[in-house]
């Protein structure tokens, strides 16, 4: 369901019956009459869906983890938050830029509309900018030649399927974050599982991973949970026009509440 798109007709129309009020309808009712039903409920929660239609379409937008492809930064069931205007400011529904205030950046991790499905929202870092030459090679990255730098790490404990995975500290652009390696998984990418998605060229697919070429305007997304993501290797590139905004905080998780708080 495209939550915004609600949002958007029931502003229309609790915004319709308000201003229908104002300028027939209450000159027409006597003095002290009461509003009827169908006119009092639209203008009570027109302000209300006014100030979160707002909110959620340029400053604010609250999201759930749907899977464990980011582990161990974010787990399945944390809400975070999403800040909408920091690369820019965008049309609602559309989702057309028309103001430009920053671009994405290595390491930043972003919400953004699924490129093979637009209807779903996907939470993955960034890893590859315009231009950049990405290399996933036998479980290590590569950006423009250069290896990302990593550290070992405490194996991490998965609590729900009781098993450990490789943990290391891997520096992405500016920012230092977990990743999670599981060594039994091979390196290589099922090619047959791979669609012909845009710009499916700028890639190349071997025994030890995959190598690409961001094209202009796009993005190489990749999961924190290296071995247990479908991300750009698997569908291939994320244009600017589907970027939703940048995660940066952890305020809920049903299961364990001293998460609150937790990302950057």
């Amino acid at each position: 369901m495209n939550f915004a798109l609600v949002l958007f007709v029931l502003l229309v129309i609790t915004g319709a019956v308000s201003l229908a009020d104002r300028l027939w309808f209450a000159k027409s009712r006597a003095a002290g009459e009461r509003e009827p039903w169908w006119i009092e409920y639209p203008k009570s929660f027109f302000p209300v869906i006014l100030v979160v239609f707002t909110l959620r379409s340029f400053l604010i937008e609250p999201f759930k983890i749907p899977s464990g492809s980011m582990i161990p930064t974010l787990i399945e069931g944390d809400f975070i938050l999403v800040n909408k205007f920091t690369y820019g400011i965008r049309i609602p529904i559309i989702n057309k830029k028309v103001i430009e205030i920053n671009q994405p950046m290595r390491g930043d991790v972003m919400v953004f509309r699924y490129p093979m499905d637009p209807s779903l929202d996907y939470i993955k870092r960034v890893v590859g900018i315009p231009g950049d030459k990405i290399v996933y090679s036998n479980k290590r990255l590569f950006i423009n030649g250069v290896e990302a730098p990593r550290t070992a790490m405490p194996d991490y404990l998965h609590r729900q399927r009781i098993s450990y995975s490789r943990q290391f500290r891997e520096k992405t652009g500016d920012v230092d974050h977990a990743i999670l390696i599981d060594e039994d998984k091979p390196s290589a990418i099922d090619t047959d599982m791979v669609p012909q998605f845009p710009f499916r060229g700028n890639c190349i697919y071997n025994n030890d991973g995959v190598s690409c070429t961001v094209p202009p305007g796009h993005y190489f997304m990749m999961g924190d949970n290296r071995d247990n993501s479908a991300d750009s290797r698997f569908w291939g590139f994320v244009p600017d026009q589907n970027i939703v905004g940048r995660a940066f905080f952890i305020w809920f998780n049903f299961d364990e509440l001293k998460r609150f708080g937790g990302f950057r």
